[in-house]
């Protein structure tokens, strides 16, 4: 029998969370502004400070999103022109942009069908010459397999800049039992604090982190425009910075952080449980040395199907969403343009056409899980 419809259905509900802790919030944001420390004020170094904590590692540069995060990054590494740079096709165009727009060469592979994420055997086909760094994404909520892809960028002399900003709060364990946070596992990890994300501010905002000194303080000049001192400019830099009321709200759910984790992850349980065994449907797999934050819930409808499903569920009331429909290689501004010169890749392009991503927020209640999980079993017949 299914369920009553609930109302308004979302896919990240924001409003609830906030309701939660509204005067918490709201009393931050108002001591910023009677403060008038707007930009790198004490918001920005409790928070920076706070989340060198949270991640274990020595040094946090707070900046203005997780893009410009990606850009300082590989500014700082010092690449030249003609470089090249490893990044999964399947992913957010963001990962890849960075590197064609400082004159690099994205180098894209092919990922993991089950995990969605780039492994050290898809790599190293990939690794020239010119080959200066590696992009893992830790795609919607888990960790790539850090520890060959470690051993493989050693061996060649490689960087890793991971993006970690779907999976914040993953904990990704290697062989000998160390556990170590997603972010923290290469050189520099890169994040992303858009609203939506796991940790997310009330507008954008980003953050780099690495454990090296000296990279670090590349990684604060590049930041602020070059310099160290004011007016005195050594490198070419860029303007990215995190504000205080931004810094100060995320204050206030850092220290929710694992707690909306362990909601996201109760109710990805709830529907792995109702959507196990449809003939069709492939519910989102666990690398056994990573945690799942999900960030994304994303299913492979492996009939064909997928659209039409999506359809059905809109004119249920069920919003739903296709994370990537296109592969990287396939965009109008990287056809034809990476430096591999790939034009397909088998399974990047199967993903594109089977991946769908159902509501997934720290918010979720039972109620609004059964519905959607009704409705996708009677798409498919499933009772």
């Amino acid at each position: 029998m299914t369920s009553t419809p609930p109302t308004n259905i979302q896919m990240v509900d924001l409003r609830t969370q906030y309701e939660a802790m509204q005067e918490e919030v709201d009393q931050a944001v108002l001591e910023v502004i009677r403060g008038g420390a707007f930009i790198n004020g004490p918001a920005v170094k409790d928070f920076q400070s706070g989340l060198e904590n949270y991640l274990g590692c020595k040094h946090v540069i707070p900046c203005a999103n997780g893009t410009d995060a990606l850009q300082i990054a590989l500014m700082a590494l010092g690449l030249k022109p003609g470089d090249e740079v490893i990044v999964p096709a399947f992913t957010y165009v963001a990962s890849a942009e960075v590197i064609a727009l400082l004159g690099l060469s994205p180098v894209m592979v092919d990922v993991d069908p089950f995990t969605f994420n780039v492994t050290a055997e898809l790599i190293e086909p990939a690794i020239t010459p010119r080959t200066r760094a590696i992009i893992p994404v830790h795609l919607f909520g888990q960790s790539c397999d850090m520890e060959p892809i470690r051993r493989l960028a050693e061996r060649h002399d490689l960087r890793i800049v991971e993006d970690n900003a779907q999976a914040i709060g993953a904990a990704y364990t290697f062989s000998d039992g160390r556990v170590g946070r997603t972010g923290t596992l290469g050189d520099i990890g890169c994040t992303s604090f858009y609203p939506s994300k796991n940790l997310g501010a009330y507008g954008d905002g980003g953050a780099i982190n690495t454990d090296d000194d000296a990279l670090a303080a590349r990684l604060r000049t590049v930041a602020n425009h070059g310099q160290n001192r004011r007016y005195y400019h050594d490198v070419v830099g860029c303007n990215s910075r995190l504000d205080s009321v931004q810094a100060a709200i995320l204050n206030c759910k850092l220290p929710r952080l694992d707690d909306y984790n362990a909601s996201r992850q109760s109710a990805a349980r709830y529907y792995d449980q109702q959507l196990a065994g449809i003939e069709g449907l492939l519910p989102p797999a666990r690398l056994p040395s990573s945690t799942h934050v999900y960030h994304q819930y994303t299913l492979r409808v492996t009939d064909g199907r997928r659209d039409a499903l999506q359809q059905y569920l809109q004119e249920a009331g069920i919003p739903s969403m296709i994370y990537y429909p296109v592969p990287l290689y396939d965009q109008g501004a990287f056809r034809g343009t990476a430096a591999n010169k790939i034009d397909f890749l088998p399974v990047t392009d199967t993903l594109c056409k089977e991946v769908i991503s159902l509501p997934m927020h720290s918010e979720l209640d039972e109620a609004t899980q059964q519905y959607i999980c009704d409705r996708v079993r009677s798409f498919f017949g499933s009772k």
